[in-house]
């Protein structure tokens, strides 16, 4: 939150903020970042980090009541703040434990988003799938999985987020993108192959990941989630940089 000046007053279209850490804030705290968030002219139109990873959602200590509950709140402070699209990664709460096999951990999860969809629904909200690398979550690594999951659910406010890192990390083809899962795509997270903010190097599949959101015809938002060591330095840097890949991808102007 210390930066949403620093975006607005740079020229972003809007911030992405993180649910499972605004759910801490007490009532008062959080009714004064809404207030913050309210007096920005770009909006958070987009929050992640849906369930904190103490939340168990796979295996033997699940319990259901508390994580719908706990839905119920996250969602409708989303909300609040204006979001109308929430990223489901959750890898620490996600990742199936031992003892359990990875379809019973799957069908977990399957039977949580059927039961949030609605939650959603109710506060006009997409619910993100989140394809995460194997070095964070043991569940739905790949675009195509997470794609399967979403078109096995078949629910208007269950989609999928398209993140380059961890489509690098996992080597997963660009062309997934614009093959059956495609069609969910709803969000797209970017950054550097590692995890840096992009614009300072160049990497040939930044230009196959773009070309691929332009052939299926992706005009939503892409959030940069990344680190940063000079934020100050590499946020605008990086909001050229994203205009640039997008302009290109287009065929149009390419120079910044």
């Amino acid at each position: 939150t210390e930066h949403l000046n620093e975006l607005e007053y740079l020229g972003y279209d809007y911030v992405e903020m993180p649910l499972a850490e605004m759910m801490r804030l007490d009532g008062p705290n959080f009714l004064e970042l809404k207030r913050r968030v309210d007096r920005l002219t770009i909006g958070c139109e987009v929050c992640n980090n849906f369930f904190p990873k103490h939340m168990r959602l796979t295996g033997q200590e699940v319990r259901m009541d508390l994580v719908l509950s706990y839905a119920e709140r996250a969602l409708t402070r989303a909300k609040d703040l204006g979001a109308t699209c929430v990223v489901f990664g959750s890898g620490s709460a996600k990742n199936v434990p031992k003892g359990t096999s990875l379809e019973k951990g799957y069908q977990q999860i399957v039977d949580l988003l059927n039961q949030i969809a609605s939650l959603a629904a109710n506060r006009d909200i997409i619910i993100c799938i989140e394809p995460l690398r194997k070095q964070e979550c043991n569940l739905i690594n790949t675009f195509e999985e997470g794609g399967r999951l979403a078109d096995e659910l078949r629910h208007p406010n269950i989609k999928v987020l398209a993140d380059y890192f961890h489509m690098m990390a996992e080597a997963e083809p660009m062309s997934h993108l614009s093959g059956p899962g495609g069609r969910y795509l709803a969000h797209v997270h970017f950054s550097s192959s590692e995890r840096k903010f992009p614009g300072y190097q160049d990497e040939e599949a930044y230009h196959e990941f773009f070309n691929e959101l332009n052939r299926i015809g992706y005009d939503g938002r892409i959030s940069c989630e990344a680190y940063s060591g000079d934020f100050k330095a590499e946020a605008p840097v990086t909001l050229e940089f994203l205009k640039h890949m997008d302009a290109r991808a287009k065929g149009g102007d390419s120079s910044v």
